[in-house]
């Protein structure tokens, strides 16, 4: 026997001793990502962002009890209508008080997503809707994954409304109805009640995720803009949610 027979006869009998895997780790053998039965990326887990985007959303250096970081905006740029700006300086001058973190409100989309806490995200196959969890103020948001529209506005809710579909193996959302109280940080970025936001969510390899965020608020902003992050798994066993119960005091120590 040459030795590339023997090579095969070999391959031959290991394969024939590995038993025989699910369907789901069958499917994440061949493309390197996690997937369900049904050949969807599973994205089911704990994740959680290690940037310093609930600080600022842009490039910025550290003060106290602010650590400083590089921006998640592309560019670096956010294009703000003029009296826009000026409303964003203000709201960065009265941070401590009129940020609406401060005041224990749900953090909105996208912010909630790296609020420095951690998110799980739960997924079935051929399910009609997407569950995330998350750790801040015990949020939870459903993305409906059967084809209906949003529903006709103008609503106006802090989560807004999240409709969901494939496209190849990433996930993307679409939010509207949001209301106009919500900042995307401590820096005071902030939006209108018109805000539109695409969320794309797509497995890099089983442990990241490559979030996009794309933003468009025609009351506020010159035209769309472009956020990006990386969610990573948490691994640590038994790891969960814990609880968190947000006290407006507790928030001041954030803002110099």
């Amino acid at each position: 026997m040459n030795r590339h027979s023997y090579s095969l006869w070999i391959a031959a009998v290991v394969t024939a001793a590995v038993p025989v895997l699910s369907a789901q780790a069958q499917i994440a053998g061949m493309s390197g990502i996690p997937r369900l039965p049904d050949g969807k990326p599973d994205l089911s887990g704990f994740w959680e962002v290690m940037n310093t985007a609930r600080h600022n959303i842009q490039d910025h250096s550290a003060q106290k009890d602010v650590p400083g970081g590089q921006g998640v905006v592309d560019g670096n740029e956010i294009p703000y209508q003029p009296w826009a700006l000026a409303k964003k300086k203000q709201n960065y001058e009265n941070r401590a008080t009129a940020d609406p973190e401060a005041k224990c409100y749900l953090l909105g989309i996208p912010r909630i997503t790296y609020s420095g806490h951690p998110l799980q995200i739960l997924q079935g196959a051929g399910a009609d809707k997407v569950t995330i969890l998350y750790e801040y103020a015990h949020a939870d948001r459903f993305i409906y994954m059967n084809g209906t529209p949003h529903p006709r506005g103008p609503i106006e809710w802090w989560m807004g409304d999240s409709r969901g579909h494939w496209d190849g193996d990433t996930l993307v959302v679409d939010n509207v109805h949001f209301n106009d109280q919500t900042w995307f940080d401590r820096a005071g970025n902030f939006h209108s009640d018109q805000l539109h936001v695409v969320e794309r969510y797509s497995l890099a390899d089983p442990d990241h995720i490559n979030y996009l965020v794309t933003i468009e608020d025609p009351k506020v902003f010159t035209k769309p803009w472009n956020m990006s992050m990386i969610l990573y798994r948490h691994k640590e066993k038994n790891f969960q949610l814990l609880d968190y119960e947000c006290y407006t005091f507790d928030t001041a120590k954030y803002y110099p």
